[in-house]
């Protein structure tokens, strides 16, 4: 499992294991754990860096609807995964 590194908005170092990633309509989708084992609290991170950006820019999906789709989504790909909203 990758382990990667984020900066926060306050300039924090933030370690995450990505899980998973996926494509939707275009927009790239990180499923991360902070932990490798057992019950890891997830997040499920959106890309909203701009096309011609060298660096990605992750954030915090927090809308109901879209993290109801992404979650279902990442579920069936993991298979024996189960993520609660």
């Amino acid at each position: 499992m990758e382990k990667i590194t984020f900066m926060s908005e306050d300039m924090q170092e933030v370690e995450f294991f990505v899980l998973e990633q996926t494509k939707i309509n275009g927009v790239s989708y990180i499923l991360v754990a902070d932990s490798e084992e057992g019950d890891a609290e997830c997040l499920i991170l959106k890309d909203t860096s701009e096309n011609q950006s060298t660096e990605s820019v992750y954030r915090i999906v927090e809308n109901d609807v879209e993290l109801a789709a992404v979650s279902k989504v990442f579920e069936e790909l993991l298979e024996d995964v189960e993520i609660e909203r």
